[in-house]
């Protein structure tokens, strides 16, 4: 991935959302040994040769990080002990100190909860798509770039959480051999992978980015650039970053409104960069790389679902190079309200699709486990007192009442700090 100014510009300083009930916090000190994923091929022959090292040395451990099944140090047999020890010394082989899988749907779908160094929870979902006439084989993860999450979107479970901390580069890479490790046990490959779990991916963009880079590395996991979605609830900046870099992966923008009043409930962020400006810098990224944009809508009942914002979204990507995903709400605790009735959403679909533009409707997976859009890290999250969950059914109630009489929310956006509110 070429270096530019784009690469190091500093992430817009958000004043994060702290959660309606407290999450798993970290319950000790972090590991400060990198994790050896997160290092370049550059970076790791560097390593070797300040600890006098031959260089093929450097390229036995990446092999064995990115294709081997090792599952430590001390399992690369290439290695003589000595070098092991000196590895496991002052990298990690993991970053993940233990990781728990359930599976549901048939074993079509995999949550995984990772528990990181300082006890914090992450959590990752495999997907699998049997072959069908005209589709070959599918394994995607969904996968997070943070610890909690800032922005608070009122019908998603991370968002009650509130923030933690972003994940390091290793954090978000291990997410993804782990998944690799389970499916190559079947003579599986992964073949895509989503930036779409916990967390705001632009919000921690520049590990984001270093994360792509080693998944795209044919000489690391080599998975194609095509094969990889990052997904943004509308941090603009962040959007024209990934245009000035001009990757061939597929930018998501999290709609889920097309009128600002009630954007500006379902997604918070919307009160500081309005949906016009989203879906016009996204629109410049469609343009500069010439990838097609998705839009997910979460379908919630008699809020989002109507004819006038179906219309309101035509008229909103008109013309774009877009395609829309509509997903039925999943139930989220503590949120007064439901998903779409099918139906509903089909009409929807279709009055979206008489503008020229393609929908699909997407049917949710890992109910059952907390594994579907909304629901991760919900479970291991300590409970509100029923009056804080009163107050907040009151609170998004009166507020969602006031966005479709079309009243903008008069609560403030995150507070950026001068530079970036004035880019």
């Amino acid at each position: 991935m070429p270096e530019s100014d784009a690469m190091t510009a500093q992430p817009p300083d958000i004043t994060p959302f702290f959660g309606l009930r407290p999450a798993p916090s970290a319950s000790s000190p972090r590991d400060v040994r990198p994790g050896v994923s997160g290092l370049s091929p550059e970076s790791m022959l560097a390593w070797a040769k300040e600890h006098g090292l031959p260089a093929y040395r450097a390229k036995q451990v990446l092999d064995a990080v990115w294709r081997g099944r090792q599952e430590a140090f001390a399992d690369i047999l290439t290695l003589p002990g000595p070098v092991r020890g000196q590895l496991a010394e002052a990298l990690r082989f993991d970053t993940m100190t233990e990781t728990e899988v359930r599976i549901t749907d048939g074993g079509l779908t995999e949550k995984a909860v990772h528990r990181l160094s300082d006890g914090l929870l992450v959590e990752s979902v495999l997907m699998h798509y049997p072959a069908r006439e005209g589709a070959r084989e599918r394994h995607t993860l969904c996968i997070s770039s943070q610890a909690g999450c800032a922005v608070g979107c009122p019908f998603c479970a991370t968002g009650e959480l509130g923030m933690e901390r972003d994940l390091e580069t290793a954090e978000i890479v291990d997410q993804v051999r782990h998944a690799q490790r389970r499916l190559a046990a079947n003579g599986q490959h992964l073949t895509n992978v989503v930036y779409m779990g916990m967390g705001e991916p632009l919000l921690n963009l520049d590990r984001v980015l270093e994360s792509i880079e080693a998944l795209n590395d044919p000489d690391r996991f080599g998975l194609g650039a095509r094969h990889i979605t990052v997904s943004t609830s509308g941090v603009v900046p962040g959007i024209r970053r990934l245009t000035a870099l001009g990757p061939q992966f597929t930018l998501a923008i999290s709609i889920h409104a097309a009128r600002n009043p009630l954007r500006d409930v379902l997604v918070p962020l919307n009160r500081r960069w309005p949906v016009e400006e989203v879906v016009a810098a996204a629109r410049e990224h469609a343009e500069a790389t010439g990838r097609r944009v998705t839009y997910e809508l979460t379908m919630i009942e008699g809020i989002n679902d109507t004819d006038a914002d179906a219309d309101a979204l035509a008229e909103l990507l008109r013309g774009d190079l877009a395609h829309v995903n509509l997903i039925p709400m999943n139930q989220v605790a503590h949120t007064p309200w439901t998903g779409s009735p099918i139906p509903v959403v089909e009409r929807y679909a279709e009055r979206v699709r008489a503008a020229g533009i393609a929908v699909t409707i997407r049917f949710n997976r890992g109910t059952e486990i907390g594994a579907a859009c909304g629901q991760l890290a919900a479970e291991h999250a300590g409970q509100p007192t029923p009056a804080v969950v009163q107050r907040r059914r009151e609170r998004i109630v009166s507020q969602s009442a006031a966005a479709l009489r079309g009243e903008r929310s008069d609560e403030p956006g995150p507070a950026l700090n001068a530079g970036e509110a004035n880019a």
